[in-house]
């Protein structure tokens, strides 16, 4: 008898918290700032988002949010900040609500790369694809006489004695290359050693 799994809901839960940041960074050296100010948004999302453990790593901070704290250097993060936290599941994801302007547009070339990124990965995909029916539709459709295996064949041993000689032809030049490189005016002469006059 087959035991049936307990199927698990996850429920998507989603808030907007206006994250008081000041109180924490200044508890800090002016050079630690921002990165407290980001474990401090995540201390904040653990609390009030009730995960159960207290696992930092469990909230997920969105770019441009990590951008935002960032952007005025590592002593000055902002002192407050609206953040959407979405939780699905154990998962916490902290996104930043109000985008300057220099984001916004960071945002949107970064959702056309995307968008072009995945068109031409189906337009190779379809390419493949059609690549391969025409190979097996030749296979299918042609099947070639002895005369035609013997043309194949005598074209086959040409290409294969051009690309020796191709290949010979370049050995030859990279030895005189060789050759030429190492005597001349780059090599040096050994300089006479001076003895030590004795007294």
């Amino acid at each position: 008898m087959a035991s049936k799994k307990p199927e698990i809901k996850t429920e998507k839960l989603e808030r907007e918290y206006i994250i008081p940041l000041r109180v924490e960074w200044k508890k800090v050296p002016r050079y630690k700032r921002a990165a407290k100010a980001i474990k401090a948004i995540k201390q904040f999302l653990v609390r009030h988002m009730k995960i159960r453990d207290r696992d930092l790593n469990k909230i997920k901070v969105d770019g441009y949010l990590n951008e935002t704290i960032w952007a005025r250097g590592i002593k000055k993060p902002p002192a407050k900040i609206k953040v959407r936290a979405i939780k699905e599941g154990e998962i916490v994801r902290a996104e930043l609500v109000e985008y300057s302007d220099k984001l916004k547009f960071k945002k949107v070339r970064a959702g056309k790369r995307e968008k072009n990124a995945v068109e031409s990965i189906e337009k190779k995909k379809t390419m493949m694809q059609k690549m391969k029916q025409g190979v097996a539709g030749k296979e299918k459709e042609v099947p070639k006489s002895e005369d035609e295996k013997k043309e194949e064949k005598v074209e086959e041993k040409e290409k294969a004695k051009a690309g020796a000689e191709v290949t010979q032809k370049i050995e030859k030049a990279a030895a005189k290359q060789i050759k030429h490189a190492a005597g001349g005016k780059t090599k040096q002469k050994a300089q006479p050693q001076r003895k030590a006059l004795a007294k």
